[in-house]
Formats: structure tokens, C-alpha cells, sequence
């Protein structure tokens, strides 16, 4: 089992843009939730693979992914998925023996942008790069179901005051 540990930012500015390693197209779509974890199917250019997320705990939680035909993925974005599919392109970003993703979404959730970091453990030091902003890690309101449910109630695309502004989280909840 891995225990995923990670910490999400705003981003301050376009500076991350100048140190890409690599880019990827995904499509993420929601099956199902549960009792505070999930299950979700995700696809890249060349593969799928379903993802159950556990239960949160700090800053971690535990996440098993299995790899599955590309086509039973695609499948399952089209009829099984509830809501909207998320569309991004994930930019790898190193910096200071991290990999960072860079997350610029498109379709429902465009023109937000979001950075993600992996870490082994909840107290590992964290070097944060200059275009990294405020620290959104425990922020239900950037979490995306939070987002997706945010737009379709909304009608339009988010925009970050959207957001900030979200009267569907309570504020001790962020």
C-alpha cells in the first residue's frame, strides 16, 4: 500500500514555466465516493488506470492505482463517471530535488491553475520555489469535486474569487 503525502499551492506566477521536464494530457473522472475517500479513473495519451483513494489523515492518505485496458477507461469516463471529467495538462516541474506537478486545467475548470508536491512524510522540509503562492493543502474548496460541483452550480467557468468566495464550504472547514 502507498501513502500518498502531498501538499497543494496556488501558483504566484508563470515562472515554473521556464523549468517543464515534461507535459501530459489527463482526463480524470469521479465513479464514486466514500465515507471521506474515493475512487476515480484516469486517462493519459497512452494509458488508464483507476486510483482509490483512502480516507485523509493529515496530509496523507493511503492510495492503491491499478493500471486497466485504455478502452475500458475511456468507457468509464463516458457512462459510468458522475459529473463533469476534469481536463488538465500536468507540467513536471523539478526544484530543489523535487518533482513538482504543475496542474493547468481546461474544459470545465479553465484556467485554473494548481501545484502539487509529493512528499515521503508530513514533516519533510519543504524548499518552496518562487512562483509557488499560498499553501491550499487542507482547503476543501480546492479540492476537486469542491471545484466541479462549484462550476456546474455556477454555469460558467471558475474564476479564483469563485473560489476563495465558495459559500457551499463552511469556513472552519477550510
Amino acid at each position: 500500500m502507498r501513502f500518498e503525502v502531498e501538499r497543494k499551492f496556488l501558483i504566484a506566477n508563470d515562472g515554473w514555466r521556464a523549468a517543464v521536464a515534461g507535459s501530459r494530457r489527463l482526463r480524470d473522472g469521479l465513479i464514486g465516493q466514500f465515507e471521506g475517500g474515493k475512487v476515480r479513473v484516469r486517462l493519459d495519451e497512452e494509458r488508464a488506470w483507476l486510483a482509490v483513494k483512502g480516507v485523509r489523515v493529515g496530509l496523507g492518505r493511503p492510495e492503491f492505482e491499478y493500471e486497466i485496458p485504455r478502452a475500458d477507461g475511456q468507457a468509464m469516463l463516458a457512462g459510468v463517471c458522475r459529473g463533469c471529467v476534469i481536463e488538465k495538462v500536468r507540467h513536471c516541474v523539478p526544484h530543489a530535488g523535487l518533482v513538482w506537478t504543475v496542474d493547468v486545467f481546461e474544459g470545465d475548470l479553465a484556467g485554473l491553475v494548481l501545484a502539487e508536491v509529493e512528499l515521503e512524510r508530513e514533516e519533510q522540509p519543504l524548499a518552496l520555489p518562487d512562483w509557488a503562492g499560498a499553501e491550499v493543502s487542507g482547503d476543501l474548496r480546492f479540492r476537486q469535486t469542491t471545484l466541479l460541483q462549484l462550476r456546474a452550480a455556477l454555469g460558467r467557468p471558475l474564476r479564483l474569487a469563485d473560489i476563495v468566495d465558495n459559500p457551499r464550504v463552511p469556513p472552519q472547514a477550510r
